[in-house]
């Protein structure tokens, strides 16, 4: 059985969601666990899921990166554990310093909800096994979504490889058209170098099952029943 851990801080509305679509997958035990008494020895995933934690004062997630729970995702992450972050959780994680780059203001200035296509750039992950170069359409609810990086970063990240998530048209192509945020190089979500913390924009919680419209999100949480328990990082270099 696989562990999940799902963090919740003042403001995260996507928990429940999450553990939902989690309950689909077989293997799966989810814990919602309260950002200030996080202890995630004995998990083996740990989700950061959206909402607007701490009202997104200041800026999304500047405010949740001084957590005992985030401080807590460092170490579970450093000793290797599989972190997925989407939405305001990619924000948090961007904001520790866990994931490369920023998530600043939509470039149109506008909330954006609406139904989007991705590209699977890198299978290092124990989210996306299996699934490199597959377009997967899922929906995204946000004001920052926009990935940005200076010019050495963004070159770094492409050329690790941790560019895990690229916004592109349903045929697969990385077009500005399909960009919905102006995110630097259509980069719709990022891995560490060790391949075990991923954070993206588009939420699969939300298209994990036909009811809801799409069950592409299935996909990648369904990954994290087979991942390797106790999963260490070296796994995914």
């Amino acid at each position: 059985m696989t562990r999940v851990a799902i963090l919740r801080y003042p403001g995260t509305w996507s928990e429940r969601d999450f553990q939902h679509a989690l309950s689909l997958v077989e293997g799966i035990a989810t814990e919602i666990v309260w950002h200030a008494e996080c202890d995630l020895r004995g998990f083996d995933a740990a989700i950061v899921p959206g909402g607007f934690s701490y009202g997104d004062y200041l800026r999304a997630g500047a405010i949740a990166k001084l957590s005992p729970g985030t401080k807590e995702l460092r170490r579970f992450a450093d000793e290797g554990g599989a972190v997925l972050g989407s939405c305001n959780g990619f924000q948090i994680l961007c904001e520790a310093g866990l994931l490369p780059g920023a998530l600043v203001r939509n470039a149109s200035l506008e909330y954006r909800c609406d139904w989007i296509h991705v590209r699977i750039e890198s299978d290092r992950t124990p989210f996306t096994t299996g699934l490199r170069r597959q377009v997967l359409r899922m929906p995204i609810g946000h004001g920052e979504g926009r990935w940005v990086a200076d010019p050495d970063t963004l070159a770094a990240v492409e050329a690790a490889g941790q560019v895990v998530f690229r916004y592109t048209d349903a045929a697969g192509a990385a077009t500005a058209d399909a960009n919905p945020n102006g995110a630097l190089a259509n980069i719709a979500g990022v891995s560490n170098r060790a391949g075990n913390v991923v954070g993206l924009m588009p939420h699969p919680e939300r298209c994990a099952e036909a009811l809801l419209g799409g069950t592409d999100g299935y996909r990648i949480i369904a990954n994290l029943a087979k991942a390797p328990h106790g999963t260490a990082a070296a796994v995914y270099r």
